[in-house]
């Protein structure tokens, strides 16, 4: 059973180090702010609680003890990061930051353009 156990670990962090390095390539290779903070949001959230997660089992099925903390971390980024990624871009996009130049739609212009269409 600890075999598995360890797999089963070993199997969660190196998923979740493989999230982070592909959310590293992102931030580094893409081509707008927009793209890098979806990359930076999605891929680090999944990296890191897939690491915590691995942690939480190692703690749980290796030492037989239940760690709270790293519970509580888990819900707290998983709640925390996609909001504050999605804020950020908000955020960008209201300061006037350009979309790149190949981007095919702009869906936030279309709907801020026909609730301006429907308040007149």
């Amino acid at each position: 059973m600890i075999e598995i156990s360890k797999f089963i670990v070993g199997f969660l962090v190196l998923l979740g180090s493989l999230f982070s390095l592909v959310a590293a390539i992102g931030v580094v290779r893409l081509p707008d702010t927009y793209t890098r903070n979806h990359a930076a949001s999605k891929s680090s959230t999944l990296g890191v609680l897939s690491i915590l997660l691995g942690l939480f089992m190692y703690y749980l099925l290796i030492d037989h003890h239940v760690s709270a903390r790293i519970l509580l971390g888990i819900v707290f980024v998983f709640l925390t990061s996609p909001v504050a990624g999605h804020l950020i871009m908000r955020a960008a996009y209201n300061m006037g930051v350009p979309l790149w130049a190949k981007s095919v739609r702009d869906d936030l212009k279309t709907a801020r353009k026909a609730k301006k269409e429907e308040n007149k």
